[in-house]
This record gives C-alpha cells, structure tokens and sequence, in this order.
C-alpha cells in the first residue's frame, strides 16, 4: 500500500507539472491565426509513411536506420511503461500479462530493443561530442542547445539501463514462474547467478525508470526533444500541397475583389468582420498555428540547413534558424499575448529583432529545406510571409525588385519599356518581309 501511495502521489506531481506546462504552451496557439486543414485520410497515411514509417530520416543510411529503430523502440516500450502505471496503482504485478501470447511478443521486443536503443545512443552522444558533425552547429546553436541534447541522450540512455536491470532482477526474483519472455535480460541473470538483495535491486531499477520517464515528460517540452510529442502530429497536419505552392493572401484576395466591384467598396463590412491589421508576418501574432507547430515540432537536426544553396554559398540564412526564433519569440511574446491580448507591444518584432531582411531575401523557395525536413516542416511559407510583410508594410523590398514593380506598376510589364514600343525590337527582321 506504501507503494501505491507513494506512486499515486508521484503521478499527480508529474500529471500536474505537465499539465501546467502544456497549458501554457496550447495557450499560445489561440494567439495566432487560422489554418485549414482537411483530407484526414491522405493525412493518415502521409503520417504512416514518414512518422511512423520514418522514410524520410533514411537520406542519412546509418544514422537514419539507428533513429528509426529508436523510434519505433520506444513505440513497443511505451506499453511496457502504461502496464507499469497500473501496476504502480493497483499493486498489481506485471498486469498486462493476461494478453498471454502477445504479452511475450511485448516484452521480448521490448526488451531486445532497450539494448538496441542503448547502443544507438551512444553512437549519438560519440557523435555529439567527439566528431563535431558540421550540420550540428551554426549561429542558431548555442551551447545550451548542446547541452540539452546530451542531457535528454543521457536520460533515454539511462532509462533503457533501468528498464534491462527491471527485466534482470524479476527474472531473478524467486518466483516459481515469470510471465514474459526476455531474451537480453535472461542472459544477463545467467552472468549475475544468486546475488543478495534481489528484491531490494528489483524495487530501485522499477522506480529508477518510472521517475525517468515522469522526469524526461516534464523535460521536453523545455528542450528541442519536445519532438517526441509534437513530431507525429506535425506531420499528420503537414501542408498536403505540392512543395513551391504558395497561398493566396485572403485579405490581397479581397482587396482585388473589392478593386473588381467599386460598389462593394462602399458597403458595410460584414458582421463580426474585423479590419486587416496588417499584410505578411511582422511578429508571431500574425503566424499560422501550423507556423507555430512547426516550431514546436523541430529537432534542431540541421539537415534543412545542410541543404540550403543560400547557407552553402556563405549567406546568412539558416533555416533551422528561422523556424527556432518563431519559437523563442512566441515564448518571450506568447506570455503578454496571452494577459494582454493582441494589442500587447514589447516594442520587439520577430522581424529586426530576431531575423533580418537579409536572411529572408537570401532564400531562393528551392523548397529544399522542406523536402529534406524529416517531420515535414514547411520553412518557406513562413520565409515568404516575412518578406511579405516587408514588401506590402515597409517597401523594404531590394532595389531591384522595387524597380520591378515599378515597371509592373508603369507599364504592365517587368521591362522598362512603353506598352507601345514592345515590338519595335522587331522592326526590320526578315520574317516581316511576307514577300
């Protein structure tokens, strides 16, 4: 009974902190604006092949192969963790083992994939700290980053430890049968033979590994590995159009509306319609909620980054860098957003404060960065909203894009030309002369 008290009360701690937390995060998303989303069975099976399936994190081979069996690793152990909650509360033992058949299924791949996961997070911190990976760094990341990356491989290093020393010692507890089939933690109880205090060892790896996994919920929503609960939705909700596609601007649309029908232009608005406040992205208040999931869902992996023709030739574009400072903003804006409403002024703006004009005319919408993203995050639409917002609020459009539109403007063509003289580069050819 001690036990299960002392269970209960750890849980609501965790269910509480993480609640708080979570509220706060969702709260943010009621700051910003809509978007559609629709066709839940093609999201369905996009979310199979590339969350689930991880078919995008295959363009690195080794690396890539190591991260899927991660992922789907912690798939099988989840259930071992739910069966662990139960018994936690009820004081039952090893519950889900009622499954018979499928329950060895479970705890066999479950306990095959803890050594695998162990071993692949080691190749990941070797990495992490001894080969200096090129994409792992860049302006964006500093050296919290790093240290947050090592701290969550430690924990999940430490949790897939726990849970083979849980599976070790139960095999060594003197019950006269074990429910379960553990193929790695077996062969460790051989090695260990009789050891004192079975029970004792049994009890401190169960309750290392729950408090781990209570711990590590807590963690990530305050570290890039927030992904591991915002990845699967995030491509579930992906943009289902072709990559390049951009969307019209409902209030441009409008406008040439209004511009095809004078008299609409002197009619009352629409109830409940509120005015434009402004054209493009400025600050996180006029980002999508798509825009702001992205942020949350990013791993900071770099790979958009290694791909950008624009970082590649020296230029200052990141795009890992843009998608992370939507994120910083919306945590030192969200919280005024949040008390204040939309009206809320820090006297700060993601555009200046957090990215330049040159960053965001450096990218050339190649769409490269989106198609190598492993979770589908969509970096030029947030790109192109931006410099929206420079075009339509400041005219802080490069020089010659400026002069293009005034052309456009001029004379209903990019050229410097009169509509009149468009084809005095014809006058004298030989195919004029029909004789």
């Amino acid at each position: 009974m001690t036990k299960q008290i002392l269970f209960l009360i750890s849980l609501l701690i965790t269910l509480g902190v993480f609640s708080w937390t979570m509220a706060r995060v969702f709260s943010y998303f009621k700051m910003t604006k809509p978007f559609p989303v629709g066709d839940w069975g093609k999201r369905f099976k996009l979310m199979m092949k590339v969350a689930i399936g991880q078919t995008k994190i295959f363009r690195f081979p080794f690396v890539g192969f190591l991260h899927a069996l991660v992922f789907w690793g912690f798939l099988v152990i989840l259930v071992g963790s739910v069966e662990m909650v139960i018994d936690g509360l009820f004081g039952t033992d090893r519950a889900l083992s009622v499954l018979g058949v499928v329950y060895d299924i479970i705890t066999a791949s479950g306990d095959v994939f803890a050594l695998i996961i162990a071993l692949a997070i080691l190749v990941f911190l070797f990495r992490r700290i001894f080969m200096h990976v090129k994409r792992f760094s860049g302006i964006e990341m500093k050296h919290i980053s790093h240290y947050d990356a090592n701290i969550a491989l430690t924990i999940i290093f430490l949790l897939m430890v726990s849970l083979l020393g849980l599976n070790t010692f139960y095999l060594l507890l003197p019950h006269d049968v074990h429910v379960g089939y553990f193929p790695v933690s077996e062969i460790a109880a051989q090695r260990l033979g009789s050891v004192e205090n079975v029970f004792f060892w049994h009890e401190f790896f169960w309750w290392m590994h729950i408090l781990l996994i209570f711990l590590f919920a807590n963690i990530l929503p305050y570290s890039k590995h927030f992904h591991v609960f915002m990845s699967v939705p995030n491509v579930f909700l992906s943009r289902l159009e072709p990559l390049g596609y951009l969307y019209n601007m409902p209030e441009i649309t409008k406008e040439v509306k209004l511009m095809m029908d004078p008299d609409a232009a002197f009619a009352d608005p629409p109830e409940g319609e509120e005015e434009v406040a402004r054209f493009g992205v400025k600050d996180v208040e006029d980002i999508t909620w798509k825009n702001y999931l992205d942020s949350l869902a990013c791993t900071e992996c770099g790979r958009c980054t290694s791909v950008c023709p624009a970082n590649q030739t020296g230029k200052l574009l990141s795009p890992r860098k843009i998608i992370m400072n939507v994120r910083a903003r919306m945590k030192e804006k969200g919280p005024g957003l949040v008390k204040e409403g939309k009206d809320f002024d820090d006297t700060k703006a993601l555009i200046n404060d957090y990215i330049t004009a040159e960053e965001l005319w450096a990218c050339t919408t190649c769409n490269a960065c989106a198609q190598e993203c492993p979770i589908n995050i969509n970096h030029p639409s947030i790109i192109v909203d931006l410099r929206r917002y420079l075009v339509m609020e400041e005219s802080a459009a490069p020089g010659e894009l400026n002069a293009t539109f005034t052309n456009i403007e001029n004379n209903g063509a990019p050229w410097q030309f009169s509509p009149e003289d468009r084809m005095l580069w014809a006058e004298g050819l030989e195919m004029n002369d029909i004789s």
